[in-house]
């Protein structure tokens, strides 16, 4: 590389938006282009003089393309701490110049490897080693070539050399950028291989570190109150799926609360799919859920409803099938927050648009295909750490459990328990639902003692005119006592499913016989905190 006292930026970019203005910009400020490959051939084309990058260090790229900028002079003209006298002595020594700008994204790992399914063997071939290797030694000398990364940021970039300096605070915002997009593009890449292993061979354990680079999708008004600061992020490894890949089809704009709430909604309904369902939620349980293979959706939505309307005001409704025209005029008789579906009849979207408030999301959430599986790390912060574990996916299998009593179950009577216990699944510890016609009926969520959730729900199904006699009842974990047995069959509840496993199974065991209630034991805990 020549030495020379005119500026000079490297520009090799995947990501060709806004790199031709970018490019006559920084010509315009009598910069010397360096370039290679694809980009060097765009700005040309565009009028722009070019130096390619093999002519400055005399060295072709070789293997395929593989080493291109992988040199000592590009890397010394990045590194050299021009107050650093050593430095420069060796760039005078070896006749080198400095690089001011490094404008360099990377190639799209997760657009052709992930998204295409590629083989590993196939798949490394798209992993950038000289843009990140550029870029992380533009950022860690940043205060005196400046790293780019992002296209967003070509403009900004402009006005800070047309200022004069660029300042140290904007640098530094570059170089945090770019050790930010690298360490999530490792992070992508490293998932990658895991994925590849043969069962035989993957490691099943937690790993000693975990990475995930987050992406803001929007700040929120507030958080779970108003004096608390809140925003949405997702995951920038993967393409945006559940509800960072929904369309907010109207209304207000979403809060903290809604995202949970509306989060745990189309989780129940995408656990009950491929049968048509709704459900309608509040401060993450369910008030009311139905499903049916045969009724129209606004039936369906009236069955939720009628589960608990009273709980309903105020509440999030998701549906896993289109919501006709007719469930959208039944959704809008009470005041609901939010409506999430898979689509959308235009009919019933002219309904809503007279609620202007009503937020209504169109998502695949909702459906059993964008369901969470039990390889899925789920994360939650604590106090000093975060905690990750599987997502609880098992989804319910009648046919493996065991009916641990002299009465069995009908057909009927083995689908509503499979209903009450997929919904169950989704109900705050300690959690005891009612179900009856394939709808919930009653919802004990969240108390301190089982019995008291089982009385809450009973007592809430015959407050709202529910016939309990005949309906079955579904227990989150095992019965500790034969307490809540013994209630439900002073309830006339017929049937109950629960994972067993506690010390005293025997006596919930006989206390189901005394009473002629059928019981089934799953093995199965869905404890939900």
């Amino acid at each position: 590389m020549a030495k020379n006292t005119t500026p000079t930026a490297l520009i090799s970019v995947t990501d060709k938006t806004g790199v031709i203005d970018f490019a006559k910009g920084l010509a315009d400020l009598s910069f010397r282009i360096l370039s290679t490959g694809g980009t060097a051939k765009l700005l040309r084309d565009a009028g722009i003089t070019v130096t390619e990058v093999a002519d400055v260090t005399q060295s072709p790229e070789v293997l395929g393309g593989r080493v291109k900028t992988l040199h000592p002079m590009i890397h010394g003209g990045i590194l050299a701490d021009r107050s650093n006298e050593s430095h420069m002595n060796d760039m005078a020594r070896m006749d080198w110049s400095g690089i001011d700008i490094v404008a360099v994204n990377l190639y799209d790992f997760a657009g052709e490897a992930k998204s295409k399914n590629l083989t590993l063997d196939k798949a490394i071939e798209y992993i950038d080693i000289g843009g990140p290797a550029m870029l992380r030694a533009a950022a860690k000398n940043h205060t005196y070539c400046m790293p780019v990364i992002d296209p967003a940021d070509y403009g900004d970039v402009l006005k800070q050399w047309q200022n004069g300096a660029p300042e140290k605070a904007f640098r530094q915002k570059l170089a945090s950028k770019v050790f930010a997009a690298t360490a999530a593009y490792d992070s992508m890449i490293s998932a990658y291989f895991k994925e590849a292993l043969s069962p035989s061979s993957a490691d099943d354990t937690w790993p000693a570190t975990l990475s995930q680079e987050l992406k803001l999708s929007q700040p929120l008004r507030y958080g779970e109150n108003s004096h608390q600061k809140a925003a949405f992020y997702y995951p920038v490894t993967t393409p945006p799926t559940g509800l960072a890949a929904a369309k907010f089809l109207q209304g207000k704009e979403l809060s903290y609360n809604n995202y949970i709430d509306i989060d745990a909604a189309a989780a129940i309904v995408a656990d009950l799919a491929p049968l048509p369902a709704m459900t309608i939620i509040k401060h993450t349980n369910p008030c009311g859920t139905a499903t049916s293979a045969t009724l129209p959706p606004h039936e369906i939505f009236a069955h939720a409803l009628s589960s608990d309307p009273k709980c309903a005001f105020g509440g999030i409704v998701a549906s896993n099938i289109t919501v006709t025209e007719e469930a959208a005029r039944a959704m809008c008789e009470i005041f609901l927050e939010c409506v999430i579906a898979p689509d959308y009849a235009p009919a019933a979207l002219e309904v809503f648009a007279a609620k202007k408030n009503l937020r209504v999301l169109k998502s695949n959430a909702v459906l059993e295909s964008g369901k969470i599986t039990a390889s899925s790390v789920l994360w939650r912060s604590i106090n000093g750490g975060i905690l990750a574990q599987t997502a609880d996916a098992l989804s319910q299998n009648p046919s493996a459990w065991t009916c641990v009593t002299k009465n069995q179950p009908t057909a009927t009577m083995l689908a509503d328990l499979n209903f009450a216990m997929t919904v169950c699944k989704h109900v705050k510890s300690n959690a005891i639902l009612l179900a009856s016609g394939l709808k919930t009926i009653g919802v004990g969520a969240g108390q301190m003692s089982r019995v008291d959730s089982a009385r809450f729900a009973i007592d809430k199904a015959r407050e709202l005119g529910h016939i309990v006699k005949g309906s079955v009842m579904a227990s989150d974990a095992f019965f500790p006592f034969r307490d809540s047995v013994d209630l439900a069959a002073r309830a006339g509840i017929a049937a109950i499913v629960q994972p067993g496993g506690s010390m005293r199974d025997k006596e919930s065991i006989e206390a189901a016989n005394e009473h002629g209630i059928v019981m089934m034991m799953t093995g199965i805990r869905h404890f939900r905190h």
